[in-house]
């Protein structure tokens, strides 16, 4: 070998190292999803609100019955240039989802090729059409509910992705392939087993997953049960591919409303904060869109009306201003299992961004007092935020740290929502 081979060679391991380093160094996503792509209601100052929270993606539909109203008649209706220009003003990475039926094969799914060929043609017109500023498409959303468990349909999914991922590469090579966007049902019963095993990853960036856990009982419908479920599931994920799977959690929440699998509104905030810094435990994910951005109604009993961070009004529910309190410890900043404790219910969470390290800590069940610890804060008050009162921020509390010639101290009320304590002294 040359050295100029060598060369080469070593230059060409040093990019590749690089590139690796940016990907690792990628900000986690906080997303939503929004009903605002098609509808004209009041989608600039909903998204606003978003950008306000904290809230770097939205995700929306970009139907296809809308796209092609009469068969070989395309277009994008104005609504979606409007949301994409608000989104494009409002620094927000758009997500669309390339999915449903057309409006004249009566829904079907594109698994024939009387179906697939028209869907391809709506995927080549609509990713020509919206150009760059879409960052994300999700090919289809919860193909499986029409039969998890169907070998068939998990094939024909995958058939579908194969055909659809070069003609979006081809138009917008800057934009990531999302595939799955599967159910907890799908989930559950092996469909994304079934597409992993197709071969999904090799036409895919990432694997959407859509985990709710609202309706699975007492005790298996809290973050805390459901992080253990993503763990397990990533795991399993990892070893059938192979090599970490960047997953994408596109829809995820707990709605609020009054009935059976609702919890209250305050509920809905303090899971939303627990849920956001558990999967943050979690490398492999690397965004959640919480689902969704403004209640789909004012049915207080209804749960498809209360999953919002916003009411139908725009009126700001809890959930909207403890995201709007966390959101900035959640981007930039690295888990440190080494100096955190999950144990009986009690959750202390370290995480640093390399200039600043907050501690979250809460309980899963009834009030516990606990000792922590950090060095050198120089017998101050903690600074803690408090999500059950987030408009107030992260402000100097009635405790204080007691310190030695080594560490400092100080003990704390928890409750289930997290409280954000500062480590460090500077910032």
């Amino acid at each position: 070998m040359s050295i100029r081979s060598i060369g080469l060679s070593a230059l060409a391991i040093i990019a590749a190292l690089f590139a690796a380093n940016v990907a690792l160094a990628e900000p986690f996503i906080v997303g939503v999803a929004t009903h605002s792509m098609n509808n004209t209601g009041q989608p600039l100052r909903s998204l606003q609100m978003a950008s306000e929270a904290g809230v770097k993606s939205i995700r929306d539909d970009a139907f296809w019955s809308t796209a092609e109203p009469v068969r070989g008649q395309m277009q994008i209706i104005a609504p979606w240039r409007a949301w994409l220009s608000s989104a494009k003003g409002l620094n927000l990475t758009p997500m669309v989802i390339l999915g449903y039926g057309s409006s004249y094969q009566g829904g079907a799914k594109p698994r024939k090729p009387e179906v697939k060929i028209p869907y391809l043609n709506y995927v080549d017109y609509l990713t020509r059409q919206l150009g760059n500023p879409v960052k994300f498409y999700e090919v289809w959303n919860e193909w499986d509910l029409d039969g998890p468990a169907d070998a068939r349909l998990s094939n024909d999914y995958v058939a579908l992705v194969r055909d659809a991922a070069p003609i979006i590469r081809k138009n917008n090579p800057q934009a990531l392939i999302l595939a799955g966007a599967v159910t907890n049902l799908g989930i559950k019963s092996g469909f994304v087993d079934r597409i992993l095993a197709a071969g999904v990853m090799k036409y895919a960036d990432g694997l959407s997953l859509h985990p709710y856990v609202h309706c699975e009982g007492s005790y298996r419908n809290t973050p805390e049960s459901w992080v253990g479920w993503m763990r397990d599931l990533d795991r399993r994920i990892t070893a059938k591919v192979g090599r970490p799977v960047p997953l994408y959690l596109t829809e995820m929440s707990w709605p609020s409303h009054n009935g059976n699998c609702g919890v209250s509104p305050e509920r809905q905030s303090a899971y939303l904060a627990r849920a956001y810094f558990l999967i943050r435990t979690l490398p492999n994910v690397k965004g959640m869109w919480w689902y969704d951005l403004i209640n789909d109604g004012t049915n207080r009993t209804e749960q498809e009306h209360n999953f919002g961070l916003l009411d139908i009004n725009l009126r700001a529910k809890p959930a909207y201003a403890v995201l709007k309190a966390i959101s900035p410890y959640l981007p930039d900043f690295t888990y440190e299992p080494a100096n955190s404790l999950q144990s009986d219910g009690v959750f202390q969470l370290v995480f640093s961004n390399g200039r600043e390290r907050i501690l979250v800590a809460w309980v899963s069940g009834r009030e516990h007092e606990v000792t922590i610890s950090a060095p050198a804060m120089k017998n101050r008050p903690m600074r803690i935020l408090d999500t059950q009162t987030p408009d107030k921020g992260m402000t100097d509390s009635p405790q204080q740290w007691v310190c030695d010639a080594q560490r400092c101290s100080a003990r704390l009320t928890l409750t289930e929502f997290p409280k954000i304590i500062r480590l460090s002294p500077d910032v």
